[in-house]
């Protein structure tokens, strides 16, 4: 089979911390797969990645003559697939400035040497900012869900349930799909904006009210009287309830009671306790700025609506509160009254009064209590990379 190899470039991977402390780009979720799946269901062929160092360990490079060098920030659709898939050896293919794809040596995708290039006249779908990821969450969940209606068949839904618009597209796709395993009871489904998609094994509990698009991964749990509001996605194993508002969750977090969490993105084994809100939109409607690893500032980024970018192991006790726009990095705890500041660095404890570094003993303990309640261990490979984040971050602590 082709070796197929999605590449973070430096400045790309930077530009998505927190998240990327723990993964590559293209292990990021948008619309119901990663960046990764969506490649290895539209192109056949052996996946690995060419991401940063201290990643490398997990997410090793599988190194081959000739390879397909694919951006990881860009999603596939047929016109791209077929564009890549045309490429002869020492080929690319740009859109202006940016590498899309190359096909070739390890050596010369290194040297630069692309060889002959093709360009792009349509951009292709791709994310370049952390809040790319939610505001371009819907047009992602849409072109996912019509590729898994493409391939698959719904199961019934409860006549339990109520549905809102009408329950198909214009071209006759239907706009609700089911996996296998799941139950959907007494809740009200408005698909007037898009598609419902409820992965195996999840539950969507009574009272629930959803607006699409939206998307439940597996084993996804959502409580009772939870409202949510599109473009909205829920990782594998998420559990969810009260508001949320365009969110995306990636894998196995929870936000399970009542509290507000709107244009958000929320890494892995992330937990944000009772009460926990996050506010979305500034008290003078003024544009928002954002904190910036690469650049180490916060920077305007032309929205007026963003909330809580928290990565991986993280949690909020609580009635914990933040600001619009507020960075949580790996493994923080946040407790306490009052609103913690807009950018909290990685490993840190604490809240409003001040925080203090959380030593890696004590934050391994908390993670494997969590992971061994989905059945997951915290590898020491896991191990080995959480302390390079830590050795990184300490100046910010």
């Amino acid at each position: 089979m082709q070796n197929i190899i999605l590449f973070d470039t430096t400045g790309i991977h930077q530009e998505f911390l927190p998240l990327t402390f723990t993964r590559p780009v293209s292990d990021i979720r948008i619309g119901i797969f990663t960046i990764r799946e969506k490649w290895e269901s539209r192109l056949p062929g052996i996946y690995s990645y060419d991401t940063a160092d201290y990643l490398t360990v997990k997410y090793p490079m599988n190194i081959a003559s000739n390879s397909f060098f694919i951006a990881g920030n860009v999603c596939p659709d047929e016109k791209l697939v077929a564009a890549i898939s045309s490429l002869s050896e020492c080929e690319s293919l740009f859109y202006g400035d940016e590498l899309i794809a190359f096909y070739g040596s390890l050596d010369a995708f290194r040297k630069k040497d692309f060889g002959v290039k093709h360009t792009l006249n349509e951009e292709p779908f791709m994310i370049r900012k952390l809040y790319d990821i939610f505001l371009k969450n819907g047009e992602a969940l849409e072109a996912d869900y019509r590729y898994i209606v493409s391939s698959g068949k719904s199961e019934p839904l409860s006549a339990s349930n109520r549905v809102i618009g009408d329950p198909c597209f214009p071209d006759g796709t239907p706009k609700i799909f089911i996996e296998p395993g799941a139950v959907v009871e007494c809740s009200v489904l408005n698909v007037t904006k898009g598609p419902v998609y409820i992965g195996k094994d999840a539950e969507i509990m009574e009272g629930v009210c959803i607006r699409a698009p939206f998307a439940a991964c597996e084993h996804v749990v959502v409580n009772m009287g939870t409202k949510i509001y599109g473009a909205t996605t829920l990782g594998p194993y998420c559990k969810v309830g009260g508001e949320l508002n365009n969110v995306v969750m990636l894998a196995y977090s929870n936000k399970g009671h009542d509290g507000f969490l709107g244009n958000s993105v929320i890494g892995e084994w992330c937990n944000l306790g009772a009460g926990t809100n996050a506010s979305n939109l500034k008290n003078d409607y003024s544009e928002i700025k954002l904190w910036n690893y690469p650049t180490g500032r916060f920077l305007r980024t032309g929205l007026q609506f963003c909330g809580l970018m928290m990565g991986d192991h993280s949690k909020a006790g609580i009635n914990s509160m933040f600001n619009t726009a507020t960075v949580v990095g790996v493994g923080v705890n946040i407790h306490g009254s009052g609103f913690p500041r807009n950018f909290v660095a990685s490993f840190s404890e604490g809240g409003a009064a001040g925080f203090s570094d959380v030593q890696l003993p004590k934050f391994y303990s908390i993670a494997e209590r969590m992971m061994a309640r989905r059945g997951k261990t915290l590898t020491d490979v896991d191990k080995d990379i959480l302390e390079a984040i830590y050795n990184q971050t300490e100046s910010l602590r």
